[in-house]
């Protein structure tokens, strides 16, 4: 691919669905922000504030392989610009909604609108940029995606105070419907090779490599996508007392944590995978910083909060390398339907996290509209007890190598270099038994 081929490419194919993942993002994290807003125009407590924040997750979960089915038999341009329309719609009525009805289903239609973003991105690149470019390029999307979640913290605060929450609404549907209609004049069209949906869709929900990464993947990521969409900032302001100012400031250096987060990942997981080594690794890595930075909040361990809050950040962009498995997994077929598939799983966990936190929250006493801390650490230990399930089971696997590897470390003895023979994929692996054992 030539040079002025390649800058064709990422201005005519990336970049507009970059800009979509964009906004997808920003609808995800501006709750956290106007939720005050919304609490004094509205009157809704946290389990309501739960609900309508993760009403987003639900529908956006559910959308996922329709979406899926959809992107790898039509292709994302189409699909992405028609569903971005609908996101404009949601966006309108959100900004003339009073009652919490109606904001429930402009939401709703919000997360609907926005379900293939990252999907129908990372479609577009698959079918358009060189295989060994796909895991670098998702993590270019991803990184520019997340500066929504950067303009949903200070930028966000100054238009506020400016113009108020629904004008701001009003001014978001506006650049949604205009996306939507750069993609559908601006992306080229590709050619979709057709494929029966229940052959596919049958073959990556009976993979057995799929589910046993799943489950990990979507409690920390869409545990960390719950925290900062919503509850960061309670947490912050009633557990930290951190007044209005230091809160955006806080949210503000989170994002662009977030940000650079998923360029830092997709750069690791480009590098390991020249070096023969599994994303699986750097996903497992990733979780085990994850539960570190929450227990360090839960058990209010004393360093600057902002550490562990940046770990739940960049913990939200590990899709990168959750994605990068899906791509060593899946032929490029099944691209949109595996991915949509893990994506059920990641806002599916974000739905129940987010409103689940918020119904725990409630069975604490709000004293002078703050709630104790005991409430949080309840809440967020829940989290945590499900994501290290998730981890012993993703590991399992690997059980025999891992402690014949601790056993030569704890008698100081060379690990026996004999081979564990593992039945998996109705064919035989043999994992090194050692501590050069591979994912």
């Amino acid at each position: 691919m030539q040079i002025s081929g390649a800058w064709r490419l990422t201005a005519r194919v990336f970049l507009p669905f970059a800009v979509g993942y964009y906004l997808s993002y920003l609808f995800r994290t501006i709750n956290a922000l106007i939720a005050s807003h919304l609490s004094s125009d509205a009157g809704l407590g946290p389990a309501d504030l739960g609900l309508l924040t993760s009403v987003y997750f639900l529908v956006f979960a559910a959308a996922q392989i329709p979406v899926g089915i959809l992107l790898d038999r039509f292709g994302p341009r189409r699909v992405q610009s028609a569903l971005l329309l609908l996101a404009a719609v949601g966006a309108g009525l959100f900004a003339v909604s009073s009652g919490f009805p109606s904001l429930l289903i402009a939401r709703a239609m919000i997360g609907l609108g926005v379900a293939a973003a990252l999907t129908a991105g990372l479609k577009s690149i698959i079918l358009w940029f060189p295989s060994e470019r796909v895991v670098l390029l998702n993590g270019y999307m991803i990184m520019l995606g997340s500066l929504g979640a950067v303009t949903a913290t200070a930028p966000v605060a100054y238009l506020l105070a400016w113009m108020g929450w629904r004008l701001l609404f009003g001014i978001l549907a506006v650049a949604t419907g205009a996306t939507a209609i750069l993609i559908y004049v601006a992306v080229p069209e590709r050619g979709i090779v057709p494929s029966t949906a229940r052959a596919t869709l049958g073959s990556v929900f009976s993979d057995r490599r799929f589910w046993r990464m799943a489950p990990l993947s979507a409690t920390c990521v869409g545990s960390a996508w719950s925290l900062q969409g919503l509850w960061a900032s309670p947490w912050l302001t009633d557990v930290e007392g951190l007044d209005r100012a230091s809160l955006v400031r806080q949210l503000f250096t989170m994002s662009i944590v977030l940000s650079f987060g998923a360029l830092l990942f997709g750069m690791t997981v480009h590098y390991v995978k020249r070096r023969g080594i599994g994303a699986e690794t750097v996903l497992a890595t990733v979780a085990v910083l994850f539960f570190a930075a929450e227990l360090a909040l839960i058990l209010r361990v004393p360093v600057p909060s902002i550490l562990p809050w940046s770990v739940v950040a960049i913990a939200g962009t590990a899709t990168v390398v959750s994605f990068a498995v899906i791509v060593d997994y899946f032929p490029p077929a099944l691209a949109g339907r595996a991915n949509g598939a893990l994506n059920v799983l990641h806002f599916g966990w974000a739905f129940l996290a987010q409103c689940g936190t918020g119904l725990i929250l409630e069975q604490w006493p709000a004293n002078d509209g703050h709630r104790a801390v005991h409430a949080y650490q309840v809440a967020f230990g829940v989290n945590v007890a499900v994501q290290i399930a998730a981890l012993i089971w993703f590991m399992l696997p690997w059980r025999r190598s891992i402690v014949s590897w601790m056993s030569s470390l704890l008698f100081f003895k060379p690990a026996d270099v004999s081979y564990v023979v593992e039945s998996y994929e109705d064919s035989v692996l043999l994992v090194p038994a050692d501590d050069d054992a591979e994912w």
